[in-house]
């Protein structure tokens, strides 16, 4: 009962001034934490006779240094160690060596040449069949051989396993799937690596021939480019192997070759296993394998001469001649092409005759040989023509890369001459570089214009100019007529599939150099051909990606509303999900470009209505993850609204936001945030002198929140918005509003659970309940009375509900709790508030230190200080021993802060608590060392004299 009788009197101004820190002035000089650190390098040179000064010769890096990596100049120095003592570290170094090697043979024609792994997925994706495929099996069962025979023996029994698999020993598997087919064709893979790393190279080989036959199969002809993808991944396997295998060959002394070694440095055994390699692969007595096969280890010619393979390629091409069928012979060539822009891109020469053997054997395309077997296998002559799209785009890609305009400009007059074959021309299209297309754009028109429609369809041309169209631009005075030529042809387009691949790629040209006038007619005419018969159903993936063209062309929203046909447009995304995703699409680019507020009706409206359309997919099953999304979405929006000084109008936008978003927590929490800071903007506006009709305004944003707040299901969110919006209605002088909030937040704090979640975990609750009630003791400090609930009943109804509440046994937060409240009742003593609120009297106003207001302050005081010490007293077992001397010393600290230790009876309690928390060495010993200095640096300052004699009452205890 002494505690707040005894309230120490404060002067807040004068220990905010004794608290302030000194200031210094600092000269950085050139000092800033974010400069670059300079490392300084100092060389000292001592003369030897005496007296003489020392010179000192200073480099400075201003670059980052690291130290510890300048010392080690990059190694590791354990792993050179173990380097030194293990061999098989040697191996290891080699293959790092081998990986940095053949990365940079990789390199070698730059990052700017799109490589053919990046196609190989689309190939397998695109060329798909529902036939049933064969496949030839050899037995590939290894026959023993007598050891120590003789060497011919030993050479003759590798050639009769070869003739074996040519000749016999082989099963056909007939009517596989195609995922059988290409399960079977990854086991033969897996054989190879197994058979070379068992040491059966001609197992190897076998299985690499098997494979390069199935290339001379046109049976299913729709799946063979997918073949030639699925058996060149073994050619390229077995060519690293071979290449790697005689690499292995040259290290000498540990220390293998360097990434541009000569013939020369290749030692005799490396070389003669090279050439060994060579003779087995040209006695395949079959064309197609000994090609292939001898393309897969092209590279290895770098170990016999510098010339070896520019010798190579030429005879390879003219091999490509021998292959009777055009579609078996094409590829053949993508092949060839393939390997010599890895080994040597360099010889562009043979790449051009390989296209140039190719453009003379064209004709035969259409010869009777292939028109028959098209009739056998019932394909159509498009289909079959686009079967050679992406050998064609791979010859022309190589070809085309790095090459000079006259090159192209050659390649253009050639297919002219074959009558402007509309296949070779798409190919052109494709593999030459946009800016080239792009410059001659009405060049291609024209010779699209002349092609002959029956092989390949006109629409894949246009398409093909449009993707290029879209990475660089055509001259400025021919866009309009080459969007006029393109439209033509599109527009006409009956089949809807076809119309919008074009039309597609085709927005994105018309966005880039045209206003909104054209891309209103463009999307005005895709939903005349995609309406009819639902169409678009089938479409979706070509409408999202037209509307992100759109967005991403047009971000002035007021710009984008205003093109008549683009929201009629998103009502084809008639799919739940898909409609939702194409709002989410626009809601982020608005959010992400829109830089100023805005109230612009059109922009509101067709936003209010996109973002209704999200929050109307919220089920009962949509993720938490999506439900965030969403509403970050939506609150982005929210918070880009603005009416300037027409707030009544803002409040009603938020009333509108919350009757169309209430299923979403967050976006509601957005809306009470942004009325409080509403009411809060009114008063800045009136410098908190409020009119009538700003206070009815203000009171009405109150009511928002008031009756808002119940609707959330989060205890701690509905609390601390009580909490926040009674702070907002106080700072309006809005005082039984204030009164409605705070009673609204006492009456929830009984419903607080023992565990909350928090991301998806449960969590105690009570830290989060202790710092929530801190907060609120804070506010409540200069909450006014009621005058007619009696003195401090928001206080009073608070303390019994902290009574009522069912604490965990082994918590001390009830106890802290109270010790928080004693901080608050001091501060309720004191003649002048520490803070308050600006016109609105507090309690030091209205009651002016009255006796009765601080008896009843004291009796408030006297029930929290009993129910502090009872439990202490509780805590005295061993097991709580800790406990009690924590929060002993959490009190003493309390006094020592807000109560007037001239009292005698105060001034004792303080000494039995320093002598409770050090009763039985659980205190900490820096803290009560510091906490005693503390008292002694005190006792120094003016009128605090009795500090002295407490101090000579707090003894320390060692802990023994």
């Amino acid at each position: 009962s002494c505690f707040l009788r005894h309230a120490r009197s404060r002067n807040y101004v004068s220990e905010s001034e004794v608290c302030k820190l000194e200031s210094v002035p600092l000269d950085f000089g050139d000092y800033h934490p974010l400069k670059p650190i300079t490392v300084t390098e100092s060389k000292t040179k001592k003369m030897n006779r005496k007296g003489s000064t020392s010179s000192t010769s200073s480099s400075s890096s201003s670059s980052m240094m690291d130290p510890l990596s300048s010392v080690l100049d990059g190694t590791d120095p354990l792993s050179l160690f173990a380097a030194a003592a293990d061999p098989v570290m040697t191996t290891a170094t080699m293959d790092s060596t081998r990986k940095k090697r053949d990365k940079d043979d990789s390199s070698a024609v730059g990052n700017d040449f799109e490589p053919w792994s990046s196609k190989r997925g689309e190939i397998l994706a695109r060329y798909t069949t529902t036939e049933k495929l064969s496949i030839v099996s050899g037995s590939f069962s290894r026959k023993a051989t007598t050891t120590g025979s003789a060497v011919s023996e030993k050479v003759r029994t590798r050639l009769e396993e070869l003739d074996d698999l040519e000749e016999g020993s082989q099963k056909e598997l007939l009517n596989l799937t195609q995922q059988d087919y290409m399960n079977r064709i990854e086991e033969l893979n897996q054989s190879l690596k197994d058979a070379w790393s068992s040491d059966q190279k001609v197992k190897a080989l076998k299985i690499v021939i098997q494979c390069s036959k199935l290339l001379s199969d046109t049976t299913v002809i729709q799946f063979y480019p997918s073949k030639f993808v699925l058996i060149t991944d073994i050619l390229d396997t077995f060519g690293k192997l071979v290449y790697e295998r005689i690499l292995s060959m040259c290290v000498d002394n540990r220390v293998s070759l360097p990434d541009n070694f000569s013939p020369e440095s290749v030692n005799d055994t490396a070389k003669e296993t090279c050439l060994n390699w060579f003779f087995k692969i040209a006695s395949i007595r079959e064309l197609i394998p000994r090609f292939y096969v001898e393309a897969a280890i092209l590279k290895c010619n770098k170990f016999l001469s510098k010339t070896g393979i520019s010798e190579c390629l030429p005879r390879l091409t003219s091999m490509i001649r021998g292959i009777g069928d055009p579609l078996v012979a094409v590829y053949a060539r993508a092949y060839l092409c393939r390997v010599g822009m890895e080994v040597a891109p360099q010889l562009k020469e043979s790449l051009n005759k390989n296209f140039f053997d190719f453009l003379l054997t064209f004709k035969q395309i259409h010869g009777d040989t292939v028109q028959n077997q098209l009739v056998v296998q019932c394909v159509e002559i498009p289909l079959y023509l686009t079967l050679y799209s992406p050998a064609i785009d791979w010859i022309l890609q190589c070809i085309a890369y790095h090459a000079p305009e006259v090159l192209l400009t050659e390649m253009m007059e050639r297919c002219k001459k074959l009558g402007n074959n509309a296949l070779l021309l798409n190919s052109v299209m494709s593999a030459f570089r946009a800016e080239f297309i792009a410059a001659r754009s009405m060049d291609f028109i024209g010779m699209i214009k002349e092609c002959d429609e029956s092989g390949f369809p006109k629409h894949l041309l246009f398409r093909s100019l449009g993707l290029n169209l879209a990475l660089a631009d055509p001259p400025e005075n021919d866009r309009l007529q080459i969007l006029n030529e393109a439209w033509k042809v599109i527009t006409k387009l009956k089949n809807p599939q076809d119309y919008i691949n074009c039309a597609e790629v085709w927005v994105e040209y018309t966005c880039r150099h045209f206003t909104k006038r054209e891309v209103n007619t463009v999307l005005a005419d895709v939903i005349k051909h995609m309406t009819p018969d639902r169409a678009f159903e089938d479409a979706y993936p070509q409408l999202q990606s037209i509307i992100r063209k759109v967005i991403t062309y047009i971000y002035d929203f007021s710009l984008l509303f205003s093109v008549e046909k683009f929201l009629p447009f998103l009502d084809m995304f008639q799919k739940e999900s898909v409609r939702v995703e194409v709002c989410k699409c626009i809601m982020e680019s608005f959010i992400k470009h829109q830089q100023e507020s805005t109230k612009d009706p059109v922009i509101l409206n067709a936003l209010l209505h996109i973002c209704k359309t999200m929050h109307d997919s919220v089920n009962a099953l949509t993720l938490e993850d999506e439900k965030r999304m969403l509403a970050a979405l939506i609150n982005g929006f929210i918070k880009m609204v603005s009416f300037g000084r027409d707030f009544e109008q803002q409040l009603s936008f938020y009333v509108e936001a919350r009757s169309m978003f209430c299923n979403l927590e967050p976006v509601l929490v957005q809306l009470i945030h942004s009325v409080n800071q509403l009411a809060m903007e009114t008063r800045k506006v009136m410098k908190g002198n409020h009119s009538r009709k700003t206070a009815a305004f203000v009171r009405a944003c109150v009511a928002f929140c008031f009756i808002t707040i119940p609707s959330l299901s989060s205890i701690f969110t509905r609390l601390n918005l009580y909490l926040h919006s009674g702070q907002v209605a106080l700072a309006n002088q809005c005082l039984s509003q204030a009164d409605a909030f705070f009673k609204a937040a006492v009456s929830l704090v009984p419903e607080v659970p023992k565990m909350i979640s928090i991301d998806g975990k449960m969590r105690p609750s009570d830290a989060f309940l202790l710092e929530f009630l801190c907060n609120f003791f804070s506010t409540l400090l200069v909450v006014p009375d009621h005058p007619e609930q009696g003195v401090l009943f928001l206080v009073r109804g608070l303390l019994n509900v902290i009574q009522d509440y069912t604490w965990e046994d082994n918590s001390d937060d009830k106890v802290r709790i109270y010790t928080n409240v004693l901080h608050l009742l001091s501060a309720m003593t004191q003649e002048a508030y520490i803070y308050h609120v600006d016109k609105v009297d507090s309690n030091d106003t209205l009651y002016g230190g009255d006796s009765k207001f601080l008896a009843e302050i004291n009796k408030l005081c006297e029930t929290v200080i009993a129910q502090i010490l009872d439990h202490l007293k509780t805590l005295g077992k061993d097991e709580t021993l800790k406990r009690q001397s924590q929060l002993a010393i959490y009190f003493f600290n309390t006094i020592l802060a807000h109560g007037d230790l001239r009292n005698n009876k105060l001034n004792q309690l303080t000494v039995n608590l320093w002598n409770l928390a050090q009763k039985h060495g659980f205190a900490d010993t820096k803290t009560m060392v510091k906490t005693l200095e503390y008292v002694k640096r005190r006792s120094k300052q003016p009128e605090m004299s009795h500090f002295t004699d407490l101090a000579l009452r707090l003894p320390l205890q060692s802990r023994t």
